[in-house]
């Protein structure tokens, strides 16, 4: 199903402008071998033109290929897995509180603020978009008001995988018009995870342009 490269057993299939932008960024994190294969969501085709949906039939991204053949999907285990395997430095130790609190943001990310952009997406051009951007916005508070107690990252001092997601997801305000004015301590968290070299090379290679760190 996945055709793997010598010497690099781990394939990540993404196309970088979602949310598996984070996922991208761990690898970088991690510094390992990896062959990143993008997927075009309107067709559900890989660039060789194979049928994504025979990876993963849900049709998300990303999806992660290990060298047994085994696909792992949905960004919130992809995440932990790679950390997990990886880079343990962005994962609190399985079985503790911290971890708990890890899994309870990821959640968080994925039922709620994840999805609360979906209007967004399926907005019609030139349409009115502020019924759809209220849902969005109330999150945000939320997550704002988590940073806003001090702490650098979501989990407190330490960089996780759970930034990453939230910087990937949260970049999408820039385009659909939402002002992170009103919430600085969000603001602020995504210019200090823009600043991290892993995240400045994701976005150099993939042609994204730096959004908050105007340092």
């Amino acid at each position: 199903m996945l055709n793997h490269r010598k010497n690099c057993p781990y394939e990540v299939l993404l196309l970088a402008w979602f949310c598996s932008l984070g996922a991208y960024i761990v690898l970088h994190e991690a510094g390992v071998a990896y062959e990143l294969v993008k997927v075009n969501l309107r067709q559900h085709t890989l660039e060789s033109d194979d049928d994504y949906y025979a990876i993963n039939p849900k049709g998300a991204v990303p999806a992660l290929g290990l060298d047994d053949g085994a696909v792992l999907t949905e960004g919130a285990a992809v995440l932990q897995y790679l950390g997990d395997h990886f880079v343990p430095a962005l994962v609190p130790a399985n079985g503790t509180l911290e971890r708990a609190r890890l899994q309870e943001i990821l959640n968080y990310l994925a039922a709620e603020y994840h999805k609360a952009w979906t209007p967004l997406f399926y907005l019609a051009k030139g349409a009115d978009a502020t019924d759809a951007q209220r849902p969005v916005i109330a999150r945000q508070t939320y997550l704002n008001g988590l940073l806003a107690d001090g702490r650098d990252y979501l989990l407190g001092d330490d960089f996780s995988v759970a930034d990453t997601y939230l910087f990937a997801v949260t970049r999408w305000s820039v385009n659909f018009g939402i002002s992170l004015e009103a919430q600085p301590a969000l603001q602020a968290f995504m210019a200090r995870v823009e600043a991290r070299p892993s995240v400045k090379a994701v976005l150099k290679a993939e042609g994204l342009t730096e959004l908050f760190n105007k340092a």
